[in-house]
């Protein structure tokens, strides 16, 4: 089986830990369960995240460098 995660174009995806999470959810003035959702079995995501986690995308943008989103693990 092809392991997504490694291709060039899939965008950073990481697992934020409480304390960022806290950080983004202040930042953005809203809950958890306000976030985008983002299915476990997505192919993309990291192995180690769990329903409930918060993945961080890293995207590469034409109008800036980087795009950055949030996305909750559902089932």
């Amino acid at each position: 089986m092809v392991d997504v995660t490694n291709h060039e174009l899939v965008p950073d995806h990481t697992v934020l830990d409480d304390e960022e999470l806290e950080e983004v959810l202040q930042e953005y003035n809203i809950d958890k369960p306000d976030l985008p959702k983002i299915q476990r079995t997505d192919s993309a995501l990291p192995k180690e995240a769990e329903v409930g986690d918060v993945i961080k995308i890293t995207r590469d943008s034409r109008t800036t460098e980087t795009a950055v989103v949030y996305r909750l693990v559902v089932k």
